[in-house]
């Protein structure tokens, strides 16, 4: 099952709240739940905290589940081309979407209810193969940060290997990291066990490409597949 992330931003002249509201209400009710082919819906929306700087560079997150045999099939279907498809430009700014497919590696079991979450993209550093990035990643790492104080789920999604197939891919992963709430999310990112998770991350990646985001949780389809 390919476990596809869509980073998407406001139109112009469109509020974050807006965009949010938009997103949920009417694209995803109407339009890209139509979809057939789309078996789990989720849509994640930025949650803006106190000391957000400047201006985030996605609001919410789509994260679709489809069979990788359905993958092409879904963008041919008149939901997406008639619907989805048209519907875009109403609410997001097409030139700033980034779209990751990706393999989920369940570390942790994310919970089942709609919760809160940070969600890291990550960049292996030059040089490094991404066979063992991903061996590092998966390996130490994902035990360290196993052992967060509060964490309720964890998934690191990897980049599916036919985006490397005629160059470098984008990103190479997506960290997804489940709490109760943002408070605490906020004590387990001061805690002495992510501070060594990090410490274990670091020389792996590009801290320049290190993008995280927090959001809230929105079921569409799902949590059980149809």
């Amino acid at each position: 099952m390919i476990h596809q992330l869509i980073f998407a931003h406001p139109k112009p002249g469109m509020t974050e709240e807006e965009f949010q509201r938009y997103w949920l209400e009417e694209h995803a009710v109407r339009y890209a739940s139509k979809i057939p082919q789309i078996r789990r819906y989720k849509i994640d929306t930025r949650i803006a905290l106190p000391g957000d700087g400047a201006e985030p560079l996605w609001s919410g997150i789509a994260e679709i589940w489809l069979r990788p045999e359905e993958q092409i099939e879904s963008l041919q279907t008149p939901e997406f081309l008639e619907g989805a498809r048209l519907d875009e430009p109403k609410w997001a700014a097409f030139w700033r979407t980034l779209v990751l497919d990706t393999d989920a590696h369940s570390i942790v079991e994310p919970p089942r209810t709609e919760g809160v979450k940070i969600v890291r993209l990550v960049k292996r550093r030059e040089g490094l193969p991404l066979a063992a990035f991903r061996e590092q990643s998966l390996g130490k790492h994902a035990e360290l940060v196993a052992e967060v104080p509060g964490l309720r789920g964890y998934l690191q999604n990897h980049v599916v290997d036919g985006a490397y197939g005629i160059g470098e891919a984008t990103l190479d992963a997506a960290h997804q990291l489940w709490f109760d709430d943002t408070d605490a999310l906020a004590a387990a990112l001061a805690s002495p066990e992510f501070q060594r998770a990090e410490e274990e991350l670091r020389p792996l990646v590009q801290e320049r490409y290190l993008h995280e985001m927090v959001v809230r949780e929105h079921w569409v389809i799902g949590p059980d597949a149809r």
